[in-house]
């Protein structure tokens, strides 16, 4: 009987967005910081983020994100914000403007990928992605089957 083999994992992922992959074709990948308040960190670093919904939006020469659900801290009592409120993301005005164009295309968007830690610091990493098809991802799909059976029989 054969073992399962662990996905390898960054401790520091925090969440990630797997239906961003199935999906999206992603084009390019930024880091940006987020711009958090009160007991927000606290809560991110409890693992209580999710992403699935979010989406990046750029108002002004400002990009934010939105859709991002931060549960509450528990212990926070009053000083917790609303759990869906728009955040504010930290870039350079140069990779903002690249996302601006990029956004501007024809079925392109801007979503986020996962929430992490670096260098004690939430940073979340977004994509400027394309929509795939119906049939894009019925291939995707089937070329992911194929390559699990062959890995299936490599493997005896």
């Amino acid at each position: 009987m054969k073992i399962a083999k662990k996905k390898k994992t960054n401790p520091n992922t925090l969440a990630t967005n797997r239906k961003a992959f199935h999906e999206y074709v992603i084009e390019t990948t930024y880091e940006a910081g987020i711009e958090l308040k009160g007991t927000e960190v606290k809560s991110i670093r409890n693992g209580s983020v999710n992403i699935k919904e979010a989406f990046c939006s750029i108002e002004d020469g400002e990009i934010f994100i939105e859709g991002m659900h931060v549960s509450p801290y528990e212990q926070g009592n009053r000083f917790n914000e609303d759990p869906l409120r728009k955040r504010k993301l930290l870039m350079h005005k140069k990779e903002i403007r690249k996302l601006e164009q990029a956004r501007d295309r024809e079925g392109y968007t801007i979503i986020p990928l996962n929430v992490h830690l670096s260098r004690g610091r939430v940073k979340i990493s977004i994509a400027e992605a394309k929509g795939k098809k119906l049939h894009d991802k019925r291939e995707a799909i089937k070329k992911r089957d194929i390559d699990r059976n062959i890995s299936r029989y490599v493997d005896r």
